[in-house]
């Protein structure tokens, strides 16, 4: 792995500890971080690529901005990949390392684009509403680095202006003045 890979998986758990998961706890982190890295290590030539720290990024948005929140939501951050499908963790490898609860709860978190993402958004319980909510974020946080995306950056911000900035009101106030501002200034760019 990267040292830049190694370094985020040094900054995801000092703030998982700062914010009181214990040994144990950290270490499923850890291993949920690695697990996410494995596909980005094998299809990223650069581990300067907008996507390549993704899961620890979506891990420091949780622990940063929420806080206190259990250690299953931050696995489910970690693991889920709403924007490449090729970085994507594979479901049986999931629900064989991190078990089925948590697979199960990485892929009930809708994709931009879904038919239903309000509908789907909403039938989320609390930790997994925060979990997609995180890594949505990041996702958008670096969509302006990625000129592979450029035809869809309209397509994005009207969609979370639209789902994602009022499920964030709903879900979490922080949360929600990040998206805010995402909107606010990355309409700019389209």
């Amino acid at each position: 792995m990267s040292q830049r890979a190694e370094q985020m998986s040094g900054s995801v758990s000092s703030a998982a500890r700062s914010v009181g998961f214990d040994d144990v706890a950290v270490a499923a982190v850890e291993r949920a971080l690695a697990l996410a890295m494995r596909p980005r290590v094998q299809h990223l030539d650069d581990d300067h690529h907008p996507a390549f720290l993704h899961p620890g990024r979506s891990a420091l948005v949780l622990l940063r901005d929420v806080g206190a929140v259990d250690p299953s939501v931050v696995l489910v951050a970690v693991l889920h990949e709403s924007t490449d499908p090729a970085l994507r963790v594979a479901p049986d490898e999931l629900a064989e390392s991190v078990g089925p609860a948590t697979a199960a709860a990485v892929g009930a978190i809708p994709l931009p684009g879904d038919e239903q993402l309000v509908e789907r958004l909403i039938s989320l319980g609390p930790g997994s509403s925060l979990a997609a909510l995180a890594e949505r974020l990041d996702q958008l946080r670096h969509l302006h680095l990625r000129d592979d995306l450029a035809d869809g950056w309209a397509d994005a911000h009207e969609e979370v202006t639209r789902a994602w900035l009022p499920f964030a009101a709903r879900t979490h106030q922080q949360l929600a003045v990040r998206y805010a501002h995402w909107a606010r200034t990355f309409v700019r760019r389209i």
